[in-house]
């Protein structure tokens, strides 16, 4: 492993990363009670799946080239990332139409009967896994040559982290923004869902032109 090496990892897990960030500003844009433990559990929760998601793509190409050999392995491998990519497109889509729609929907009620959106442990579950499932996909391209079955426990660790830190600055930047909007979480749903969207998009064509 090289110094080269471990900053192609570090730039990989600030890529990865930024899905998580993206969907923890969302949450602290849209969420009414968040709190410090809830913050944590949000960004380890982002975390820990934004560094399972690609030892997972990473073990899984290892395990197919050692049933039917290298090149059927590289193959199941660019078949794998393909799908895992649109389907990370497909779920961050449906749930930035959901938000934006249920957020203007909100906007057109009478104060008495709006609905704040409230944190939920399976959403942020739901969430974690949206954002990074296309990391399987990473996993397959760390298998080419990025990392080892020895330095891939490193470099997920290295994810890992920058994915749990950049999660709580995004959470922290959600939260100043609703106090410049006053607490108008209709807004704030709309801007979470227009960057879900964005960022549904920003996963298929990073695919393709390798951004």
């Amino acid at each position: 492993m090289t110094f080269e090496i471990l900053i192609q990892i570090f730039f990989l897990g600030i890529g990865l990363s930024m899905d998580a960030f993206s969907v923890a500003l969302t949450d602290g844009l849209t969420y009414k009670d968040i709190d410090k433990k809830k913050s944590f559990f949000i960004a380890g929760t982002f975390g820990f799946l934004q560094a399972l998601m690609p030892l997972i793509g990473f073990f899984l190409v290892e395990i197919v080239e050692l049933i039917v050999g290298e090149t059927a392995g590289a193959k199941a491998g660019e078949l794998t990332s393909l799908v895992v990519v649109w389907a990370a497109f497909a779920l961050l889509l449906f749930i930035g139409a959901k938000m934006l729609i249920e957020s203007i929907i909100e906007m057109r009620k009478p104060a008495e009967e709006k609905n704040e959106r409230v944190f939920s442990f399976k959403e942020v579950i739901f969430f974690g896994f949206a954002t990074a499932i296309d990391a399987l996909a990473a996993g397959v391209a760390m298998h080419t040559g990025l990392s080892s079955t020895t330095t891939v426990w490193l470099h997920v660790s290295i994810i890992l982290v920058l994915t749990f830190g950049l999660s709580l600055v995004g959470l922290f930047l959600g939260k100043q923004i609703v106090k410049l909007l006053k607490g108008k979480y209709e807004i704030s749903g709309i801007i979470g869902g227009i960057i879900l969207i964005l960022l549904a998009v920003w996963v298929a064509v990073s695919h393709y032109t390798g951004l």
